[in-house]
């Protein structure tokens, strides 16, 4: 970790490992040979031990072992060919690593979020040695370990949160009562003004009715003598159309009386 700004300058070859890999183990004399040939090659050699560093192969994003890395001023690049010493001096004197695509600007490890993953990798790594503490020297049992660190976990959360809450009162603060009251008014009086509008328009309609319900009741009262007035007019018109009819009869019985001599008297 001490060592991480000493690859950003110059060439170098990093290799990652860990002292219970397999394949580490077997390329272990071919690294060493590798190193002692760096003068040579114009190139510095080194070693990182996941184990004991995390934080470093958290910047790489190390997910399988071993990782070897090139890095040419600052500019990294993955190695993924073989790991004999042939090959590896090759790969320098040949300069082939021109030929590989660098690693991309947001996975880089000089990236903020590298550093970002750098931290977390340390933070496992700070997990990890409690945990063995817990275990080994203390002689607690695993799953009593686990459940110490799911209350931790558990109680440190609720506290951020505290904190984010007080964060949040402190840079946007609560209205008082008095001053959502009064931000409030101008609008309740326009509602109130509205029902007032409404409940005066509601008293007004059922006066109309009563006033149109009124005028039907005269013109019904005063409908009632025409139409007597009418029923008298039709009387008389029916007594003159008879008169006529009455005459002629009158008329018809008095000729007959004059054809008719009266009979004498016995």
């Amino acid at each position: 970790g001490s060592n991480w700004s000493l690859l950003l300058q110059g060439q170098w070859m990093v290799e990652f490992y860990a002292p219970w890999c397999p394949v580490c183990q077997q390329m272990e004399l071919a690294w060493e040979a590798f190193a002692r040939n760096s003068k040579e090659l114009e190139l510095s050699v080194g070693k990182v031990d996941v184990t004991q560093e995390p934080g470093v192969s958290g910047r790489f994003l190390v997910t399988t072992l071993p990782t070897i890395y090139h890095a040419k001023d600052g500019v990294f690049r993955r190695y993924r060919g073989s790991k004999t010493l042939e090959d590896l001096e090759s790969y320098i004197l040949e300069r082939k690593w021109e030929s590989i695509e660098p690693v991309a600007g947001w996975k880089s490890p000089t990236s903020l979020m590298m550093y970002g993953m750098a931290g977390l990798f340390h933070l496992s790594g700070w997990i990890r040695q409690i945990h063995n503490y817990f275990t080994g020297t203390l002689g607690i049992h695993i799953w009593v370990s686990y459940a110490i660190f799911i209350l931790a976990t558990l109680l440190i959360g609720l506290i951020l949160a505290l904190i984010f809450v007080l964060l949040i009162d402190c840079m946007c603060p609560a209205k008082s009562k008095e001053e959502s009251f009064d931000s409030v008014d101008p609008d309740e009086h326009k509602i109130e003004d509205q029902q007032q509008t409404e409940l005066s328009a509601g008293d007004e309609i059922p006066e109309n009715s009563l006033s149109v319900g009124e005028n039907e009741e005269e013109g019904e009262e005063e409908s009632q003598p025409n139409s007597s007035d009418d029923s008298a007019v039709e009387e008389c018109e029916g007594e003159n159309d008879l008169e006529p009819f009455e005459s002629d009869k009158l008329e018809e019985t008095s000729l007959r009386q004059r054809k008719n001599p009266m009979e004498p008297e016995l």
